[in-house]
């Protein structure tokens, strides 16, 4: 099937709050009188000016959904081929299944990113057993641990994504937040954590636990001395996120060095500017929408392959 062309603050581990904010709890959110993506463009100026934009697809039959997911899922994890986001065994990008939401698909241990087609993924459920899927049956125990918590305590996720990218695991060793100094770091303005805490790999369903708790409600977590971890109202949505923070990572740790070699420090995005790029820059839909042409040029580069 072809595609169609179409979520700052330092936490502890305690519980928070799980439901985003209204404008950003569904995969076609958006803030009321925002446009998707462009800053300083109202929904009304951009409805008289170009087509509406576009939203997230529909289903009404839950086995059609799944099988579109899957597949979007594969580009998902190309994608993270392609960009380099690969490291041996390390990595893996969650879908919760439509069908029976209690399961999540992901990545059979050990298959590189690039290679994944849709009857790769394995399901999994509540228990960590793998209950459908291709021949490769190998569950990432860490995989589980992280995103089975994950989906439990976020209704409104259908997708996470972890990896050990290079410049979000150098950023993650410094211990901080991110700072709002470009309009893509706002995106995460208000909406991303810091994990303090590392006991190795996550092979504890407690430390599972703990992660879900810290990211609360927001769309991403700098797991400390670790990785990445982003969330999505849908598999585009998440993959923007994490390809954005990565590069946001990448940014800062630029300006940071450059500044502090000219005896300075970066220019910060004032907090009314920073918010209001936020409503526009970091709904779902605007995550969605701003993933679809890297997903429209994998699925061309891949042809019908990642579908088998």
């Amino acid at each position: 099937m072809a595609p169609p062309t179409s979520t700052m603050t330092e936490t502890s581990t305690a519980p928070s709050q799980t439901t985003p904010p209204k404008g950003f709890d569904s995969p076609a959110a958006q803030p009321s009188g925002t446009a998707p993506h462009e800053p300083k463009v109202n929904r009304q100026t951009a409805s008289a000016k170009m087509m509406k934009f576009p939203s997230p697809p529909t289903f009404s039959d839950k086995h059609e959904e799944r099988k579109y997911l899957k597949g979007r899922l594969a580009l998902a994890f190309r994608i993270f081929g392609k960009l380099g986001y690969d490291e041996g065994v390390a990595g893996h990008i969650t879908l919760r299944d439509p069908v029976d939401p209690t399961t999540f698909w992901v990545n059979p241990f050990g298959l590189a990113f690039s290679l994944i087609k849709s009857s790769d993924l394995i399901q999994v459920d509540h228990k960590g057993d793998v209950i459908a899927g291709g021949e490769n049956r190998l569950l990432n125990t860490a995989a589980y641990m992280i995103h089975h918590a994950v989906h439990a305590a976020r209704p409104d996720v259908l997708c996470a994504a972890h990896s050990h990218s290079i410049h979000g695991r150098a950023f993650c060793a410094l211990g901080r937040e991110l700072d709002c100094i470009t309009q893509d770091s706002c995106a995460f303005y208000d909406d991303h954590v810091v994990y303090r805490q590392f006991n190795g790999v996550v092979l504890a369903e407690e430390e599972g636990k703990d992660i879900a708790a810290c990211l609360g409600n927001k769309k991403a977590a700098l797991l400390q001395n670790h990785g990445l971890l982003t969330v999505g109202q849908t598999v585009e949505a998440a993959v923007f996120w994490f390809v954005s923070l990565e590069k946001s990572c990448q940014a800062q740790l630029m300006a940071d060095a450059a500044a502090r070699g000219r005896g300075g420090e970066t220019v910060k995005i004032d907090e009314e500017d920073a918010r209001f790029t936020y409503k526009t820059v970091g709904s779902p839909r605007a995550g969605w929408f701003s993933a679809k042409p890297a997903f429209d040029v994998m699925a061309r580069e891949c042809g019908e392959e990642y579908l088998q």
